[in-house]
């Protein structure tokens, strides 16, 4: 019942955000999750086979537009400038779904943090993902570790109290990309994946800019002094922390 709840409201935060032109395939989205797969199959298998889909039902314009979003990220040289293991982690203070302020360093006070990145409700990767995190949440808790998740969307104003409280971990508006720029996991999008991503959905409006940027699908675990002490960087979007790796992390560094 938890993962219908939490895919319920990732659907009202598509349906509500997108144009009416769009909430079709809102909609769509949400009952391709709706039905998430709730088997111990790793993350990685289910990432995998949505990118195999694409590469079998995308032409080769879009291909070669993704393709070379993800070449642009890889020459940016984040991956080299983003804070790695052994870095303090930055504090910092957002407020969640309920308009409570969250610091990261009070949270600290009551064990580790994994700290991860999503690009939006509009990303399947980031879906599948976010939905994997839900299914491992109770391990990493065993485990002494609270998780927080961060994204550049514009909070949602329209859902209920009820529907805020189903989400079991905190997901905080990062808007304008703050605190993913403190973090150094800010890259820009070329200017044909951006046009892409606005024509198809509206990049923009769910970010409430124009900037065309995006964090990596990052994933750090801090510990309680602070201290970075894994760190999962990928320049591709599609590559993504496996939960129950970090599961295992916690457990050999408790």
């Amino acid at each position: 019942m938890k993962h219908i709840l939490f895919y319920s409201l990732l659907f009202t935060t598509l349906a509500t955000s997108c144009g009416d032109s769009n909430q079709s395939k809102a909609k769509e989205m949400h009952n391709q999750y709706y039905k998430a797969d709730t088997s111990p199959q790793p993350l990685k298998a289910k990432l995998d086979a949505k990118r195999d889909a694409f590469e079998s039902n995308a032409d080769s314009a879009k291909k070669k537009t993704f393709r070379e979003g993800i070449e642009a990220v890889v020459k940016s040289g984040i991956l080299d400038n983003a804070l790695n293991v052994g870095d303090a982690a930055p504090n910092f203070k957002l407020h969640n779904a309920l308009n409570e302020p969250i610091e990261l360093y009070q949270y600290l006070k009551k064990g580790k943090v994994i700290l991860t990145w999503y690009r939006g409700g509009w990303c399947p990767y980031c879906n599948l993902t976010l939905h994997q995190l839900q299914l491992e949440l109770p391990s990493f808790e065993a485990n002494g570790a609270h998780l927080i998740a961060l994204t550049p969307e514009l909070p949602d104003k329209s859902l209920s109290t009820s529907e805020k409280n189903a989400l079991k971990f905190e997901v905080l508006s990062d808007v304008g990309n703050k605190i993913a720029q403190e973090y150094g996991v800010v890259f820009k999008l070329t200017d044909d994946l951006a046009l892409s991503y606005n024509k198809s959905f509206g990049l923009n409006e769910y970010n409430g800019d124009e900037s065309n940027e995006l964090p990596l699908a990052a994933t750090y675990i801090i510990n309680e002094d602070g201290k970075i002490i894994y760190a999962f960087l990928d320049a591709d979007y599609r590559n993504r922390a496996e939960p129950s790796e970090l599961t295992e992390f916690l457990k050999k560094n408790k």
